[in-house]
Order: C-alpha cells, then sequence, then structure tokens
C-alpha cells in the first residue's frame, strides 16, 4: 500500500482557559466567589481591588467593560443607560466595582463566639468538679460523662463498660449505678438518661409534686409512651383511668420537657447568605437589581500594567500571562453578575404575583422557560440558580424556590407544586384537631377548587412540608 499526505479541514469545540474560568465562576456561592477572589489577590500582583468608584458598573444590557451604568433590569423598567465610549481604544482598563465584602469578618467573629461556649462534655466536667463528691465518685461520674452522646444519653450499658475497665481498679457495676445517679442529678434533669423514657421521666420527677398532670404524665412516659406517639388516646383514657381534660394536661406537660438535653450545648457555626439580587417595587413594577454587597471590587493594577508595557512583549511571558488572567476575571465576573441578574429579572417577571400574594399564587416555572426566553442553555440557568439567593419583601429565597412543576386546573390552566403545598398547609392550619383531614378528603377539598390531585400526591407534597399524617394530628 502506497503511503500519501492529506489535508483535511474539521471544526472541534474546545474548552478554553477562558470560558472553563467563566463557567466556574458561575456556579460558585457569593462565598465561594469571595474565597476565590481573595486567592487571586494573594497570587496575581495585576489584580486589586478598588475602594473608590462607583458601586454598579453595569447592566445587564451592557457588553461594554467596567461601564458605569445602572444595574436595574432594563427590560422592566425604561431607564437610560449612560453610553459606553463608541471607541474600544478609549475604554479604561476593565474595573468590576462593588462594596467589598464583608462576610469573611462576620464568619470569623462567629466562629470566635462559639469556640467560647463550652461544650457538654466541659460544662458537665467543670460543675463535676464544684461539686462536693469525693474524688473517687468525681472519677467515676466523669467516666460516665466521656460516654455521653451528642444527645446527652448513656447509650452504652453499664456492663460493658464495666468490662471494659481493668480488673485492678476494682469498679462494680454498683459503683456505675451509683455514679449514674450522681450524673442525673449533677445538672439539667435529663442528662445521662439511657433512653426516652428514663429522660422524660427525670425531668419530670423534678417538678413540684403538685404540679398539674405530673402523675398522669409519669405513667404516661414510663409505660404507655408508644399509646401517646401513636395518638391512640381513647386506650390511655381507659389503661390511664382519666378524664380528657386530665390526659390533655399531662400531654401538654411532656410536650414542654427537652428530649434531647445536650441540644442546648451543641455548637453550630451561625451561616449567613448574603443575596445576590434585591427585588423591589418601584412604581408599581417589581424590579430585580444586583446587591452591591455580593459583588467585589476588583481592577487591574494600572501601574504594574503600565511598566510591563514599557518593557515591551517578549521579556516577561509570565507576568504578562498573569496580566491577561486578570483582564479574564474581571470581564468573567462581570459577565456572571449580568447573567445572574438577567435571569433573576426574568423570574421576577414570571411570579410577580408571588411577591404580592405569597406562595398560594406561585405559577409553575421549569428551566427551559427561562433558558428559551434568554436565549441560553438550560445547563446555565441550573448554574445560575444554584446557590443563588434573591432578597425580595418576603423574605430570602434560592432562586431553585421559584421552579416548580405543576398540576391541570379544571379550568383549563395549571397550579404549581409551591401553591399545593401552601393550600395544603391552609387546610391542615384550619382543620379539627379532634377530626384532621385525611389525604383523600384534602383532595377532594382541592379538587372543590379546581385542582385535580391524587391522594398520593397529597400525601407526597404533605410529607415533603413536614405535616404528619392524619392519625398524629389528631388531638384530645
Amino acid at each position: 500500500m502506497k503511503s500519501t499526505l492529506q489535508l483535511r479541514q474539521s471544526q472541534q469545540l474546545l474548552m478554553t482557559p477562558q470560558l472553563q474560568l467563566a463557567i466556574k465562576l458561575l456556579q460558585l456561592s457569593t462565598l465561594e466567589v469571595s474565597q476565590e477572589t481573595a486567592r487571586l489577590l494573594d497570587e496575581n500582583p495585576f489584580l486589586e481591588r478598588d475602594d473608590e468608584n462607583a458601586t454598579q458598573p453595569f447592566s445587564a444590557g451592557s457588553d461594554s467593560i467596567g461601564s458605569n451604568t445602572d444595574t436595574s433590569a432594563d427590560t422592566a423598567t425604561d431607564i437610560p443607560e449612560r453610553e459606553s465610549p463608541a471607541d474600544p481604544a478609549d475604554w479604561a482598563e476593565p474595573s468590576f466595582t462593588a462594596s467589598a465584602s464583608s462576610v469573611d469578618d462576620e464568619d470569623d467573629s462567629a466562629s470566635e463566639v462559639a469556640a467560647d461556649r463550652p461544650s457538654l462534655r466541659e460544662h458537665l466536667l467543670w460543675t463535676l468538679n464544684m461539686s462536693t463528691l469525693v474524688e473517687r465518685d468525681k472519677t467515676l461520674v466523669g467516666l460516665l460523662v466521656d460516654a455521653l452522646d451528642e444527645n446527652a444519653y448513656l447509650a452504652q450499658p453499664l456492663s460493658e463498660i464495666v468490662e471494659l475497665l481493668p480488673a485492678e481498679l476494682e469498679i462494680t457495676l454498683d459503683d456505675l449505678e451509683t455514679a449514674l445517679v450522681q450524673l442525673q442529678h449533677l445538672d439539667a434533669p435529663g442528662i445521662g438518661a439511657r433512653n426516652l423514657s428514663e429522660c422524660l421521666a427525670l425531668q419530670l420527677r423534678a417538678l413540684p409534686e403538685d404540679a398539674l398532670g405530673r402523675e398522669v404524665a409519669l405513667s404516661l412516659v414510663l409505660q404507655h409512651l408508644d399509646l401517646l406517639a401513636a395518638r391512640d388516646f381513647s386506650k390511655l383514657k381507659k389503661v390511664l383511668h382519666c378524664d380528657d381534660n386530665s390526659l390533655r394536661c399531662a400531654q401538654e406537660l411532656i410536650l414542654r420537657l427537652q428530649p434531647k438535653p445536650g441540644l442546648s450545648f451543641e455548637q453550630r457555626a451561625a451561616e449567613y447568605v448574603v443575596p445576590d439580587v434585591l427585588v423591589e417595587r418601584v412604581g408599581g413594577i417589581w424590579t430585580a437589581r444586583l446587591n452591591p454587597e455580593a459583588m467585589p471590587k476588583l481592577r487591574v493594577n494600572q501601574v504594574y500594567a503600565t511598566i510591563l508595557q514599557q518593557r515591551g512583549n517578549g521579556h516577561s511571558q509570565g507576568m504578562e500571562t498573569q496580566l491577561q488572567e486578570a483582564r479574564w476575571f474581571i470581564k468573567n465576573m462581570q459577565q456572571r453578575f449580568e447573567t445572574i441578574l438577567r435571569v433573576g429579572q426574568a423570574i421576577v417577571e414570571r411570579q410577580r404575583q408571588f411577591f404580592l400574594h405569597g406562595d398560594i399564587a406561585m405559577r409553575p416555572l421549569v428551566l427551559r422557560e427561562i433558558a428559551e426566553q434568554l436565549e441560553l442553555h438550560e445547563s446555565t440557568i441550573s448554574r445560575v440558580t444554584t446557590q443563588k439567593f434573591m432578597r425580595t419583601p418576603r423574605g430570602i429565597y434560592e432562586f431553585k424556590y421559584f421552579f416548580g412543576s405543576g398540576l391541570a386546573t379544571e379550568a383549563g390552566g395549571a397550579c404549581s407544586s409551591t401553591a399545593i403545598r401552601a393550600l395544603i398547609k391552609q387546610i391542615v392550619s384550619e382543620e379539627d384537631g379532634q377530626h384532621p383531614h385525611s389525604d383523600g378528603r384534602m383532595a377532594e377539598i382541592l379538587a372543590q377548587q379546581g385542582i385535580m390531585v391524587a391522594r398520593r400526591t397529597v400525601a407526597k407534597y404533605r410529607e415533603s412540608i413536614n405535616i404528619l399524617p392524619v392519625n398524629l394530628r389528631k388531638s384530645l
């Protein structure tokens, strides 16, 4: 076979570094963007913060870099935009300005406050050291303190703990049982319980003997906790020989108890959400604008850029690469927030009834509708709506909250799943506690309002909003 050379032309889609950076920035949350910005500020000398420029550098419809225009979406209002220089040569170095984020400072302070709080073990050991127990008893109680779980329960049997101890210590099961009683009376009642029944009983015994419903409540938690959980009130009244009023008082007393005493010592770092978009009503029209607190102030360092330009090409290839990366980062950051604003405004336009009437007025919306309106890919809309938040007069919501499937109505329209959940919540809040509505009955009520929904669908939506089934919602 004779060898030959051939020339062919073909097209191939490549992921350029700039495109990869744009996709990466688009899917990051506000906190992650702040962290990425801080990293680049440390690594790239051509990138610096800009604390002097205006806080709103561009609009959703502007393609210019560093233009100083209003951030409100021009699709909702007829606000004239400031004109950018027609000649690209007249543009200044790219800058991206907004207020400096203080999220990191708040997180640091919150962590310091959380670190100052004593843990359950530290609190109990401090209380134990302040007690009048002898040293041997303190040692045994401290041993049990180390065996408590995060809920302050002693999940490990005492017999297993005895077997794990060295025989030369001569610690018996009776010694540990005595130490357990001392632990249970060391601090808040309920700490050191071996199960839920004992935890509630310890708290009830700590109440005054004349507390209303105390004796009935003790019998409930010690012997009939399963019947109380199943809300079988008829059987409870028979076995306890009490009336509705006594059982109701005992139930209310139990509900005020703490089933997990260790929760009060749990250390949770505060989570802060910085909204990317602010929704306001201006002149009767709902509009979205970027939150300046969510955007970092960035610009190219003009001094370093000028020095590099004077030195000429080919002498500092690495520094030229860093300069290009800085420009790419600023431009991609602008594009990120432009896309977020466009998607946010499109959502506001589609869900304007929600801002007026709440969840019950939410309309069905899928990613494809926004993608077709903005001429973007669904994957782009998915990235924009993940971990991006919108502050509205009704609260802060993730963009994804406004998307949901819909069910057909008798009128030929559609009702969103969010609106159906709101209706189910409203039906449950208005029902008779002694005769709560079943899933089938709620389906009938929704059908009377023109919403055709199956019983199993009602059950699915009810479970998604943490509403108990009908037998567990029954009250006296």
